[in-house]
């Protein structure tokens, strides 16, 4: 009796473990991540650690996370180098980006931002 309520309990587990493998979005993001790999694709790695480029992406970073966005929005990579501004990952929809663009140039100035935010989601 127990044997077969153990096979049971398999049966239903790897059942139910097939549902959360389907997706319907392609998850396919090669060409993302081979730009990522590229040696001159900014991380946070590259974020400098002098006072006046921390304050930026803190300040940035601050009134990003004090937005109503998704959380990837809200998760994007911000990084400063002397004083220019790289913004990269996925958000849900043109204008969560717009947002972000726009605070970051308000904090660091329109010319030192270089967005490369990516809209995962169609209106």
């Amino acid at each position: 009796m127990k044997y077969s309520s153990v096979l049971f309990t398999l049966a239903l587990a790897v059942c139910g473990c097939d549902k959360f493998n389907q997706s319907t979005t392609d998850s396919d993001n090669s060409a993302v991540n081979q730009r990522d790999r590229s040696d001159s694709a900014k991380t946070p790695m590259d974020q400098n650690e002098n006072q006046k480029d921390i304050d930026i992406t803190a300040s940035i970073r601050s009134q990003v996370v004090d937005t109503k966005m998704s959380v990837n929005a809200q998760n994007v990579k911000i990084m400063t180098q002397d004083g220019k501004v790289t913004l990269r990952g996925p958000v849900a929809t043109p204008e969560e980006k717009l947002k972000i663009e726009t605070i970051a140039r308000k904090v660091a100035g329109d010319a030192m931002v270089d967005s490369q935010l990516d809209v995962t989601e169609a209106n």
